[in-house]
């Protein structure tokens, strides 16, 4: 997969999650702590409105994943190890700018694997940032680049009846759960993830970025990835025409769709990224997916030979969009 990624011109590359079923959930084969039996969580945001699409599409649920029934402890570091194993092997003959590693935030575990051993939500999140940071620790002390999957921290205002202020207090506590647990790590060895909810479906209880990106900067990684192309976000960018990015941030917005099988044109990427490079600075504006192409490893939304098209799209977008920023006329 690193292979594949540098053949297609990505230069920033990752192992692709190749060890992990799913994103948020693959804790439980690290961590001590759960069994059982989580309840059945929100309801699909889009199931009122869309009861049909919901049934067509999500009938089949997402499966039994266990609870937290004890205090989350991480049992070894075979399976982290032997992910920073692999990866360094797999970029010692090829070149690369930089090379990163995925791992799932406190708050979207807690979302998944449902709280029935703490007496609040707040005791949860920490107990899991305590227990997370052995994990977060050991890819940024093996030279790699820690990349955090939050989309806890704009997916999930699914409780009915929330409102904003709710759910951004919400989100303040899990960020302060990610800062505790990365607190050992420097901003700048980090990326954070945001998205909300990698599925192609109408999308219309999506918080919008403007309700919750200055939380989002409160954050520690310095870098932030987020969904910019899709259509549901992808007018988000004029969010920064009165924003300004705080100092030592970076921005990586979304300029492929990672729900269609579309390939994006090179042309629509550079433009992509000049729009937000003309706004907060072409130094901070880094090319990127709006998500993974497969979730789920059980699920793949776009088919693997479309996936490196794409990406070969995005490698040719970016060479376009830095030789229009870089050009003696936009110097």
């Amino acid at each position: 997969m690193v292979r594949r990624q540098v053949e297609a011109g990505v230069s920033v590359v990752n192992d692709g999650e190749a060890s992990k079923i799913r994103y948020s959930t693959y804790v439980k084969e690290r961590l001590d702590g759960f069994g059982g039996e989580s309840g059945p969580g929100d309801p699909h945001p889009d199931a009122d409105e869309f009861p049909d699409y919901v049934e067509s599409v999500w009938s089949s649920g997402r499966g039994a994943l266990p609870a937290c029934i004890g205090p989350p402890a991480y049992r070894d570091l075979e399976a982290v190890s032997t992910d920073i194993a692999n990866l360094r092997a797999a970029i010692t003959d090829v070149e690369v700018e930089d090379a990163f590693m995925t791992a799932a935030s406190p708050g979207v575990i807690a979302r998944f694997l449902e709280n029935q051993h703490y007496p609040s939500d707040e005791d949860y999140l920490f107990a899991l940032a305590d227990a997370m940071k052995v994990e977060y620790d050991t890819i940024h002390y093996a030279g790699f680049v820690l990349q955090l999957g939050c989309p806890d921290l704009t997916a999930h205002r699914l409780h009915r009846g929330e409102s904003i202020e709710e759910f951004r207090r919400r989100v303040e506590l899990h960020i302060a759960a990610l800062n505790h647990a990365t607190r050992d790590i420097p901003d700048e060895s980090m990326r954070l993830h945001l998205c909300w909810g990698n599925f192609e479906g109408p999308h219309i209880h999506d918080v919008p970025l403007g309700d919750v990106i200055d939380l989002v900067f409160a954050a520690r990684p310095a870098a932030i990835s987020f969904e910019a192309a899709n259509p549901r976000h992808a007018h988000e960018w004029a969010l920064f025409e009165q924003l300004r990015l705080p100092e030592g941030k970076l921005l990586i917005p979304g300029v492929l769709d990672s729900t269609t099988n579309y390939v994006e044109h090179p042309e629509l990427v550079a433009q992509r990224l000049v729009q937000y490079a003309r706004l907060v600075g072409r130094e901070n504006v880094i090319a990127g997916s709006d998500c993974g192409f497969a979730t789920f490893a059980t699920a793949p939304t776009v088919h693997p030979t479309v996936t490196w098209a794409k990406l070969g799209a995005m490698a040719e977008g970016a060479r376009i969009a830095s030789e229009q920023l870089w050009s003696k006329s936009s110097a």
